[in-house]
């Protein structure tokens, strides 16, 4: 973490983002449900590289974006409109738009115990990456650390769905997100530096995936 930041503003962002923070990420799997029912991820070594590619090339990448962008966009009420309608638009998947703009909302709702006027700056239907973003720039978090800690937050949550789902173990999910660390710097760090002309998305199975979800008969999880 860079040197200089505000300890009362660090303990607020890992409140944010711990999974004790009530926006019910627990859930959601993102598709991920769906791939290990099709057997497109059957161990720990299988959801590791699925993750590093939503990291790098999927869904967490475009929300790594919408992070950095809500993140300067912080003091603009309408530029912060205009990104949460094109973070929605961007949802591949109804499970997918249902998700983020849940998580979102629910973020807002937890997030006026730290009250500051950039809740009132955010749209009532904002994805959850916009909401993070924002609010992390109105408590003056510096983006890469924040957008880091965010993307390590969404991958803990899927690394846990996975153990819930029986793909692999405690320890397993450790050394997951262990392998991922490089992984995360690189695409917060690339992010931060990076505009929305940088969007899009190369992971045609995960889309699949997502989809196919909405019609599973027996699931544990809303995506």
């Amino acid at each position: 973490m860079a040197e200089g930041i505000d300890t009362r503003a660090l303990l607020r962002l890992m409140a944010w983002l711990s999974p004790a923070f009530p926006v019910g990420g627990f859930a959601w799997s993102g598709g991920l449900e769906r791939a290990v029912a099709d057997r497109m991820v059957r161990d720990a070594g299988g959801l590791s590289a699925w993750l590093g590619t939503l990291l790098s090339h999927g869904s967490l990448w475009n929300d790594a974006l919408l992070f950095a962008e809500a993140w300067r966009r912080v003091d603009d009420e309408a530029g912060l409109a205009e990104l949460a309608e094109l973070g929605l638009a961007l949802a591949g998947s109804g499970e997918r738009h249902a998700e983020t703009l849940s998580l979102g909302r629910a973020f807002v709702t937890a997030a006026s115990a730290w009250p500051d006027p950039v809740l009132a700056r955010l749209p009532q239907d904002v994805p959850y990456p916009v909401a993070a973003g924002a609010v992390a720039a109105a408590h003056r978090l510096p983006v890469v650390e924040s957008l880091a800690a965010y993307l390590h937050a969404a991958l803990s949550q899927s690394v846990s769905a996975g153990i819930r789902l029986g793909v692999c173990g405690q320890a397993e999910g450790v050394a997951i997100l262990a392998g991922l660390e490089e992984g995360i710097a690189a695409v917060s760090a690339c992010a931060a530096a990076s505009t929305l002309d940088d969007l899009g998305a190369a992971t045609v199975h995960a889309d699949i995936a997502s989809l196919r979800h909405e019609t599973q008969h027996s699931r544990l999880f809303r995506s």
